[in-house]
């Protein structure tokens, strides 16, 4: 059983919840955000942002994986610097894109 947090856009609550699903009913335990703050329209102020990125990297440590939540091949600057957090600490690195490739 792998552990593998979800990384990516909070604007892609949709295919957040795709992935969770998927990748729970293969066995794995998922890790997902814990609210959607652009999808739901959260507003939330800078020290919360720090702490949120905090956790969000405690999360990967926690993890054997991360899953890109990359729609239409999107990944924003806070993305990016979790990808490169994860592949510091020798966690794979897996895509949406992958899972689920548009036709």
């Amino acid at each position: 059983m792998k552990v593998i947090t979800l990384c990516g856009s909070t604007k892609f609550k949709d295919q957040f919840e795709e992935v969770n699903k998927y990748l729970t009913l293969k066995g794995n335990v998922v890790i997902s955000v814990g609210f959607f703050e652009q999808s739901e329209g959260i507003d939330i102020t800078k020290e919360q942002e720090r702490l949120f990125e905090e956790i969000h990297r405690k999360k990967i440590d926690m993890s054997d994986e991360i899953c890109v939540i990359d729609v239409d091949g999107y990944i924003g600057h806070s993305t990016n610097k979790e990808i490169r957090y994860a592949q510091a600490r020798e966690k794979k690195v897996t895509y949406y894109s992958q899972l689920f490739p548009r036709k």
